[in-house]
């Protein structure tokens, strides 16, 4: 009797996988094929022809030598002197210069103790108070308060006071006297940046500037508590000359101010 049943539901089961029919008994058909696409012969590289498989590992190879050797360069060049940058230096200098100029050291035995700041005073003429002169006004601290918590600072704030006091101590000489066409001209390019940082302070609104003298104030950085290195704090100065403003070292809205001002003087002569 049981023989008989079980050859009935089978029955029961073949009908409903050929006509579709939920027979409410699961059955699991395995024929051992896989049914999913086939997949690629390889990922990558692999996945190219053999002639792009040879383009693209000499390019790698090519990419991977000139990394190396550029890391190489660099390491020579910030280096202390040794053997290989005493024989081959100028070699590394012309790989350096000038896309991958290096301005730090990695080894500096003796950092920078030294404070250094640039200040501006001006001769000025006003309505009220007549001709006076201003006090020493600090245009390294004006810098590095823009610069502090500013996560972009501009190269302007960084390096423009820096770069022209550079520029004017190179083309003098120790008495001060300019060295041709290139000390005239850093002379113009260090008024020229005193009467734009002047120009926007609020307590010279209109004053004219007459005469401007800049100094370069050198303060000592103080030895750490632990230390016992004893070292001067006395800051030392190097006055540079008074300069005469004229028109072109004047920014656009006050040497058209100047102009202006200057016009009803130049009628009242005439007449």
């Amino acid at each position: 009797m049981d023989a008989d049943v079980g050859r009935d539901i089978d029955a029961d089961v073949d009908r409903g996988v050929e006509t579709g029919v939920d027979t409410g008994v699961e059955t699991r058909v395995d024929v051992g094929v896989d049914t999913a696409p086939p997949g690629p012969a390889g990922s990558g590289i692999m996945a190219l022809s053999l002639p792009y498989q040879v383009v693209a590992a000499v390019a790698l190879a090519v990419a991977g030598v000139f990394v190396c050797v550029h890391l190489a360069m660099v390491f020579l060049h910030v280096a202390p002197s040794n053997t290989l940058t005493k024989r081959h230096g100028q070699a590394v200098d012309d790989w350096i210069y000038p896309e991958f100029e290096q301005n730090w050291k990695l080894f500096a035995p003796n950092p920078l103790q030294q404070n250094v700041s640039v200040e501006v005073r001006a001769e000025v003429v006003t309505a009220g108070d007549g001709r006076r002169t201003t006090g020493w006004i600090d245009l390294t601290a004006q810098d590095a308060e823009a610069i502090r918590h500013n996560p972009l600072p501009s190269h302007t704030q960084q390096n423009e006071l820096r770069r022209a006091v550079d520029f004017y101590l190179n083309s003098h000489s120790d008495d001060g006297t300019p060295n041709g066409t290139r000390g005239q001209l850093s002379e113009e390019y260090m008024r020229r940046i005193a009467m734009l940082r002047l120009d926007g302070l609020g307590s010279l609104d209109g004053a004219d500037v007459r005469r401007v003298q800049l100094r370069a104030v050198t303060r000592p950085v103080p030895a750490p508590r632990w230390s016992t290195e004893k070292n001067d704090h006395t800051p030392s100065y190097r006055d540079f000359p008074w300069w005469r403003v004229t028109d072109a070292d004047l920014p656009d809205g006050s040497a058209r101010n100047r102009a202006e001002a200057a016009a009803p003087s130049r009628t009242e002569a005439v007449r």
